[in-house]
């Protein structure tokens, strides 16, 4: 068995029902659940290159730096490239979760060239705002 290779950013979301966001994130999304300790109800995940800690909220939370009240994460939102997005917006329509902002497409200048992504915007159950993002290409200016 190979250690799992930690990332250089991931990021924890204080969720209010381990067990409710680990079927969102394992169930509809893919995560693949890398560990987890019931007993903190904990969970690290991953999907491709990405990966994200979940911890249920608690007394003892160091991280809780305010009110948690819905939508939580205001002010940011996570980029998370996957190589296809059918499959998460078929999920996410199959369980009547609704998209934040619908499938778009958006081309970013990068230097003397634009990049494109395919962009699908959901919040997870706790409000945490998720992009995820296919590539479509780079082209020149």
């Amino acid at each position: 068995m190979t250690a799992m290779e930690f990332n250089d950013l991931y990021p924890e979301f204080l969720v209010s029902d381990v067990a409710q966001s680990l079927r969102f994130y394992g169930d509809t999304l893919g995560f693949k659940l890398e560990y987890d300790r019931p007993e903190e109800k904990f969970a690290f995940l991953s999907l491709g290159g990405a990966q994200l800690m979940l911890l249920q909220d608690n007394a003892s939370t160091h991280s809780k730096t305010g009110d948690l009240d819905y939508p939580r994460g205001r002010g940011i939102n996570f980029s998370i490239r996957v190589p296809r997005l059918e499959p998460i917006a078929t999920a996410l329509e199959r369980i009547g979760h609704p998209l934040r902002i619908p499938v778009r497409d958006s081309w970013h200048r990068d230097g003397t060239r634009f990049h494109g992504e395919k962009q699908l915007w959901v919040m997870d159950p706790d409000g945490y705002l998720l992009r995820f993002v296919e590539s479509l290409g780079i082209s020149d200016v």
